[in-house]
């Protein structure tokens, strides 16, 4: 430890790295392993791409709200049992650990990157008469609402290889996101899915062989998890089938007492949400205020979330599943998609 303090890393500048790293840098002497200098409120992304301007407020230099941590710009490529050692070549020494690495990003490693590629973006969509989504999770859902609800002229199709939307939610929310975007004149295409690399002169080919015409066309179908450079690690014999780590109750890594893992790379079974990371930052954060003083005997415990999702149409209308029960319409719009919660998060880590 430096100083008195216990040295504390952090792997991975999302919100749910970034969040921890704030809560804890008056408790230990703490360092955020990032690739990029900042974090997004990345439920924010897909109204940036039509409203490149909301992404000034909802990318946030690490910088800006870190004080006392130290930002460390660089991707990790090995765990010991003592150091993170980064691409850059430095060792970094902990006591305790957080990996905190989710899934990958696009659009550069600087604000100015970011800011350029929503730019970039949004050009590419106001300047396309017709426009193809490929996927019907929650991103390909929520970017063919916001394209068609700023560009109500615009001929967006969306193609989804499963039976029915956002299989991750119940039927009757999907059933009612298909009904808002027919209704909207969006072409829904189920069960096929296209061969992007085949496409020539802006036709596609689906494959049950159906042609649809775009100028551009955007692929929703999840990012892969950052955890492939862990197999060369320490945590290689934690990892699932999936490639998530698996944790205890406590948030900490099966084998190892010092270390954790929070956000989208854990094993715990629940649709992974931004709130909910937040939720196991909140776990870890007063765990480790406890451990860095020597007193670990009672650790909280995280208990997987509830089957809460929460879905933006556009800007002013939502779907809403709670439990069992779905709501569609103004009120779940008034709930997310008005403010996307950039203000609440923003104020979580100590801005205006």
């Amino acid at each position: 430890s430096i100083g008195g303090k216990k040295r504390v890393v952090v792997i991975g500048g999302g919100v749910t790295g970034s969040y921890t790293a704030k809560i804890l840098e008056d408790h230990a002497d703490v360092t955020l392993i990032d690739q990029k200098e900042y974090f997004e409120i990345t439920w924010a992304s897909l109204r940036s791409m039509v409203e490149p301007s909301v992404a000034e407020r909802s990318v946030v230099n690490h910088a800006d709200y870190l004080h006392k941590a130290r930002v460390i710009v660089s991707s990790a490529v090995d765990i010991t049992r003592t150091e993170v050692i980064t691409a850059r070549g430095q060792s970094i020494p902990y006591d305790f650990l957080v990996v905190a690495t989710g899934h990958g990003f696009t659009g550069g490693s600087t604000k100015s990157e970011k800011l350029g590629y929503y730019q970039a973006e949004y050009e590419k969509i106001r300047s396309a008469d017709s426009i193809l989504v490929v996927g019907g999770g929650p991103s390909g859902v929520e970017l063919a609402a916001e394209i068609i609800v700023d560009f109500p002229d615009k001929k967006v199709t969306l193609v989804h290889r499963g039976s029915r939307l956002m299989e991750f939610i119940g039927e009757k929310a999907g059933k009612k996101t298909l009904d808002w975007l027919v209704s909207k004149k969006v072409e829904v295409i189920l069960g096929q899915s296209v061969d992007l690399k085949s496409a020539s002169d802006g036709v596609y080919v689906t494959s049950s062989g159906e042609t649809i015409s775009a100028d551009c066309h955007f692929l929703c179908t999840g990012i892969p998890l950052g955890s492939s450079w862990l197999r060369d690690t320490i945590l290689k014999n934690s990892l699932d089938g999936h490639g998530r780590l698996e944790v205890d109750s406590n948030l900490r890594v099966k084998g190892h007492s010092n270390i954790f893992a929070i956000g989208d790379i854990t094993d715990i079974p629940e649709i992974k949400q931004g709130y909910l990371g937040k939720a196991h930052a909140d776990v870890v954060a007063k765990n480790l205020k406890l451990l860095v003083k020597g007193q670990g005997k009672k650790l909280s415990t995280y208990k997987p979330g509830k089957a809460l999702a929460l879905v933006s149409l556009g800007r002013k209308e939502g779907v809403a599943q709670i439990f069992c029960f779905t709501i569609s319409g103004r009120l779940p719009g008034k709930v997310k998609s008005e403010g996307l919660f950039i203000e609440k998060t923003r104020g979580d880590i100590g801005l205006k």
